[in-house]
């Protein structure tokens, strides 16, 4: 028999005797039968009297400050002004857009309700098991840095007495850097308990929010997910090493070895529901569907990238700026070119700026604070398209001035890292001439660069070894435009002369068309595998649905 405890029990606020059998949602008042007659005789007709059980499902609205009798259920899109009816109809003369803040107040409560299962189901938990494994590297500190000591020690007995007082220094710079190894580790726990607590602070005010039934509290609401979505920063540190030596005994201290301090290394992962969804199985269907349509307004539609539904990049062959918009299609900022010419790609660093190729000045440019700063220029060579992959490095194509030859070169901060460029036969791997060569990175680490002028999808492995080529099925000529890949590690192709997408997987072999699309030009996916395709003569950004998840 289930027990009911005494905090459960909610007595008459009138009587405060009584077992509480009714609710006014309006005062927000605990009542039994008898009270409710008292209550409702005050000269405040607006009571709004409910069951116990159901109790806070009437929306409280706020009064009219011109209609005192009238409650302000509507919302002036135009002037941004919750208004009554009476209001409203002269809102209304003027042709503004009228909406009813219940419609808002639904939406706003089912975004509550999703990031209050986000925040619970995937980011705390993210960042309970990114504090676990600080701690175990933490209690696993005393037998790494304990083979160290060991290592020193071994080596030390191989010498004579003379060399005690630098074996003895040496323990102690081990003793040292693992205090200092120690406090980054601990420092960066910290931070990270830090935002937990500022999570589940945040669980706490959304779960009291899911209770709420006020307005104005929660038309305030703004969430916090897109802040902690975010994963945090990793400090990735490596075990010092002991590199013993045999030299001179004049140069004693030199010739018993080095230690090489520990490397700390900061690594910026995916957000936390990205890396979720990851790991989700996902299938084709059988009738992709056109799920919804954003309208730029832009003409020659190329280049877009996806960050979230407030952050969709794109570009345009028509104009020197960058556009960024949300999913309703409302424009959130603008970055014009330094040199006012079309930007030739466009794409989003790790650390949320924005990068992109000036079609005019032929370089690299990073935007911070709304400062352009040129980050890569290579002299006689011209860059093409560029993307960002896993590891946080750029990859930029280049084609050379005469529009004779191309490569691929890898970047970390603006340092070459490494050059693609030929197969295993020394024959080059990308057509030489200046068209576009869109670029993305695979779940499986290839590189995949669609080849306009050759006809193809070129992909080779990390390690720049051609794996296949992709020429197209339908033996029609195929030049391909944009390119993306999905979590399946499937590879999306858009065909604008043929006016189709082409799936094809990972190891080449096509898997189907996406034909509702016209003119497609460039292609990302989003953490849903959502297909984003800019439309280039309509100037439209098409989101279309093409697999489905799989239990």
């Amino acid at each position: 028999m289930d027990t009911i405890s005494l905090n459960d029990i909610h007595r008459c606020c009138l009587c405060e005797i009584a077992i509480a059998q009714q609710h006014c949602d309006v005062c927000h008042v605990y009542l039994c039968k008898i009270c409710v007659g008292k209550h409702i005789s005050d000269e405040y007709y607006n009571h709004q009297i409910v069951p116990f059980e159901q109790r806070l499902r009437t929306l409280v609205y706020e009064k009219c400050e011109l209609h005192s009798n009238e409650a302000c259920e509507l919302r002036c899109q135009s002037c941004d002004l919750v208004v009554c009816e009476l209001c409203a109809a002269s809102h209304k003369s003027k042709g503004h857009e009228i909406i009813t803040l219940e419609s808002i107040y639904e939406k706003k409560k089912t975004d509550i309700k999703k990031d209050f299962k986000e925040l619970q189901t995937i980011i705390s938990p993210t960042y309970t098991a990114i504090a676990k494994e600080l701690k175990n590297q933490i209690d696993n500190l005393d037998e790494g840095y304990e083979k160290l000591a060991t290592a020193i020690s071994k080596n030390g007995k191989e010498w004579h007495r003379s060399i005690d007082i630098v074996i003895n220094k040496m323990k102690k710079e081990v003793i040292e850097m693992k205090k200092k190894h120690k406090e980054v580790l601990e420092e960066d726990l910290l931070k990270i308990k830090q935002k937990e607590c500022l999570i589940q602070q945040n669980l706490t005010t959304l779960s009291q929010l899911e209770k709420c039934n006020v307005v104005s509290e929660i038309m305030n609401y703004d969430s916090r997910n897109k802040k902690f979505n975010k994963r945090p920063p990793r400090v990735h540190i490596s075990f010092p090493k002991f590199h013993p030596e045999r030299v001179k005994m004049e140069h004693i201290y030199k010739m018993f070895g080095s230690l090489t301090p520990f490397h700390t290394n900061t690594s910026y992962g995916k957000s936390c529901i990205a890396k979720k969804l990851e790991s989700l199985h996902r299938e084709l269907i059988d009738l992709p569907k056109v799920i919804h349509k954003i309208h730029t307004e832009s003409e020659n539609l190329r280049s877009i990238s996806f960050i979230t539904k407030e952050e969709i990049w794109t570009s345009s062959a028509s104009a020197g700026e960058i556009k960024c918009f949300d999913y309703d299609g409302n424009c959130r900022d603008r970055i014009s070119t330094k040199s006012g010419e079309w930007p030739h790609d466009i794409a989003v660093a790790p650390d949320g700026n924005l990068v992109y190729i000036d079609g005019k000045l032929h370089n690299v440019n990073k935007v911070v604070d709304g400062q352009i700063d040129e980050i890569i220029k290579l002299p006689k060579w011209i860059p093409s398209n560029l993307c960002f992959i896993t590891s946080g490095d750029l990859l930029v194509v280049f084609v050379d001035h005469l529009g004779i030859r191309s490569k691929l070169v890898r970047y970390k901060r603006s340092m070459k890292k490494q050059t693609i460029q030929f197969d295993q036969k020394r024959n080059p791997l990308y057509s030489g001439k200046k068209n576009m060569k869109y670029i993305v990175e695979n779940r499986n680490n290839d590189i995949c660069l669609a080849d306009f002028d050759a006809g193809a999808v070129v992909v080779v492995n990390q390690a720049g070894n051609l794996r296949f080529r992709y020429s197209g099925n339908h033996g029609k000529s195929f030049k391909p435009f944009g390119i993306a890949t999905n979590s399946q590690s499937q590879i999306l192709t858009a065909d604008g002369y043929n006016q189709c997408i082409h799936i094809v997987d990972q190891d080449g072999q096509f898997l189907r068309y996406i034909e509702d699309v016209r003119n497609p030009f460039g292609l990302c996916v989003d953490e849903h595998d959502n297909l984003f395709v800019t439309e280039y003569f309509k100037g439209d950004v098409k989101v279309i649905q093409y697999l489905m998840e799989v239990n």
